[in-house]
């Protein structure tokens, strides 16, 4: 359940032990389509417990904790009952800021699950080798600031500094605003987005809202026509399921240096 626990399991090659899948938050990455397309999807969303536990898994793979909520009867315990195991990706049980040590932790931790470790530490040499090319890349750079758009409208939804989104921010040669968040997201109001002065705005792509759709909420927003990054329309762009503790933080990094970096060698 969850894209980024699917793609973890898909780029380990354990598409062959897959029941079934749920939720993606856009598309699979096409190395991993093929592969994908043979899976069983139980629901566009989270399943019920009775689709779920219909698949008949021996063990359920949550990426958020949202994956096991109680008020939908898929909660980690009554799974137990039931002689299902299970594991949360660790960004959500870390107790404190997360970074390439916990994914390494996730994928050494998966692959050993399923019986594959070789597969798990050659994903990792690989994930390890493209983020020190970027990192090497970026190092004499100035650093903007960066705030972290997901989402709202009242106030901001932003990446805080305890989750892997604060760590791609730096590898990839910026600073995130919010990185003294303690928390992987957090809801700030507008006024602290305009103190603190971001040169840089990323923007979450997920969802029904499109990129453009926030680009406009903040462009069109007077109180921050002055905030740096505002006036000078300077937009960033990753997709949520990059930004989030799996496979994809190589993939994140590499963008998103491009993307703060372009002159960069």
């Amino acid at each position: 359940m969850n894209q980024h626990a699917t793609e973890v399991l898909l780029a380990l090659g354990l598409e062959d032990r897959i029941a079934g899948s749920a939720y993606l938050d856009d598309a699979v990455l096409p190395a991993y389509r093929p592969a994908y397309d043979k899976i069983k999807v139980l629901a566009k969303e989270y399943p019920s417990k009775e689709i779920l536990l219909g698949a008949n898994p021996d063990f359920v793979y949550g990426g958020y904790s949202s994956a096991f909520d109680k008020g939908q009867g898929r909660d980690r315990e009554g799974l137990a009952k039931t002689g299902v195991n299970t594991r949360l990706n660790v960004e959500n049980c870390a107790g404190g800021p997360v970074g390439l040590d916990q994914l390494k932790t996730e994928i050494t931790e998966v692959a050993r699950t399923f019986g594959v470790p070789e597969r798990g530490a050659k994903l990792i040499e690989d994930e390890q080798r493209r983020i020190d090319t970027v990192t090497a890349r970026v190092k004499d750079k100035p650093r903007p600031s960066v705030f972290v758009y997901d989402s709202g409208e009242a106030s901001a939804f932003t990446a805080g500094g305890d989750g892997i989104g604060n760590q791609i921010v730096s590898l990839s040669g910026g600073t995130n605003v919010f990185a003294d968040l303690k928390d992987t997201f957090g809801d700030v109001s507008w006024e602290k987005v305009i103190e603190r002065k971001p040169e840089v705005v990323l923007i979450y792509d997920y969802g029904s809202t499109t990129v453009e759709s926030k680009k406009q909420r903040l462009l069109n927003d007077p109180a921050l026509a002055e905030v740096p990054a505002i006036k000078n329309r300077r937009f960033v762009v990753l997709p949520l399921s990059s930004a989030v503790l799996g496979v994809r933080v190589a993939d994140a990094v590499e963008s998103l240096g491009r993307q703060l970096h372009p002159d960069a060698a």
